[in-house]
């Protein structure tokens, strides 16, 4: 008993560290990601298409439109990293402080 309860407390400082790396960031700043990285082909301001989908109200989805996974910050953190379906990966052109402000500001949308 004594060993599965401190294994599920372990599983559970896990999960709220892994999310708290995402939860940090400033959405200011993100913005200015956003304008430089994804502005030319996703809007901020509509759910209309450009060359990817519009992504106003994006964390109030319940499913990513691209793949059909939860809308979370780990599968949108995942999306950022790898890209697909003509969206180039951000993992190596981004630093974890401009991903973190990202994310801070697709959360404001």
């Amino acid at each position: 008993m004594r060993r599965s309860l401190s294994f599920f407390m372990l599983g559970a400082l896990a999960v709220a560290g892994s999310a708290s790396l995402y939860a940090q960031g400033d959405a200011a700043k993100g913005k200015d990601v956003f304008d430089q990285n994804c502005a030319v082909c996703h809007n901020a301001d509509s759910t209309d298409r450009k060359m990817g989908p519009g992504l106003k109200g994006l964390f109030k989805k319940s499913k990513l439109d691209s793949n059909g996974k939860p809308v979370n910050d780990a599968n949108v953190m995942d999306k950022i990293n790898t890209g697909g379906n003509g969206m180039p990966a951000y993992k190596d052109n981004l630093s974890a402080d401009e991903k973190a402000n990202l994310l801070a500001y697709l959360k404001t949308l």
